[in-house]
C-alpha cells in the first residue's frame, strides 16, 4: 500500500489498528500544517535588541576601537575595545571572541572573553568558563564559572548607596556626640569671675 502522508502518528495508528489499513489516506495538501520554525540569526537578535532599546552599542568581531565608551543600557563587545568604559547603570558583555584592554566602571560586567584592566561593578561581575581577566576587580557579588582565569585582586564592596548611608550615620553620630558633650559641660558667665 502506498501512503501519501508521512506523519509518524498516522503511520503508528495504522500499524496499531489493522482495520484502519484499508482507510483511504488523507492527502497531505489538504491537512493544514504550521510553518516550520525558523532559526533566528544573531544579527536579527541584535537588531531587535537595538530597536527595543535593550542594546546601546555593539563592537563586532574584527572591529578595533580605541577611546572612551560610555553607554546607558547594554554594550556588547565581540571585537577589540581599548581605552576606558563607563556606565552607571549599564551592563557590559564581553563575548568569547571579544577583548577589552580598558579600565571598566559599570553596574554589571559579564565576561566570557579577555579583559586586561581593572573592573569596578556596582552590582555584580560574572566570569564565564572562557573568561581571562587580568586586573583588579571590585564588586559586591562575584560569579566565577569553572575554567575562568583570573589574575589580580578581588575586593567585595558594599553598594555605594550603603556606603553613603553608613557615612551619613557616622557623621550624625559624631555631630550628636559633640552636641551631647557641649550640653554636659557647665556654662559659666563672665560675671561669675572676679576681676
Amino acid at each position: 500500500m502506498f501512503r501519501v502522508s508521512k506523519n509518524p502518528r498516522e503511520e503508528q495508528a495504522v500499524n496499531d489498528n489493522p482495520t484502519n489499513a484499508t482507510a483511504p489516506a488523507v492527502p497531505s495538501s489538504s491537512v493544514p500544517s504550521a510553518p516550520a520554525p525558523r532559526a533566528v540569526t544573531e544579527s536579527e537578535v541584535l537588531a531587535r535588541d537595538i530597536k527595543d532599546g535593550k542594546l546601546s552599542g555593539f563592537v563586532g568581531a574584527g572591529t578595533v576601537l580605541k577611546g572612551e565608551a560610555t553607554f546607558k543600557a547594554l554594550l556588547r563587545v565581540d571585537g577589540h575595545l581599548s581605552g576606558r568604559i563607563a556606565s552607571a547603570d549599564g551592563t557590559l558583555i564581553v563575548s568569547v571572541g571579544g577583548q577589552v584592554d580598558a579600565d571598566i566602571e559599570v553596574a554589571v560586567a559579564i565576561i566570557n572573553g579577555t579583559v586586561n584592566g581593572d573592573i569596578v561593578a556596582s552590582k555584580r561581575i560574572e566570569m564565564g568558563r572562557a573568561a581571562k581577566v587580568t586586573g583588579n576587580i571590585q564588586t559586591p557579588a562575584l560569579v566565577v564559572e569553572n575554567g575562568a582565569v583570573f589574575e589580580g585582586s578581588c575586593r567585595m564592596l558594599q553598594l555605594k548607596e550603603a556606603q553613603d548611608k553608613r557615612r551619613e550615620e557616622e557623621a550624625r553620630l559624631v555631630a550628636s556626640e559633640d552636641g551631647a558633650r557641649t550640653a554636659e559641660e557647665p556654662t559659666t558667665e563672665i560675671s561669675d569671675y572676679a576681676v
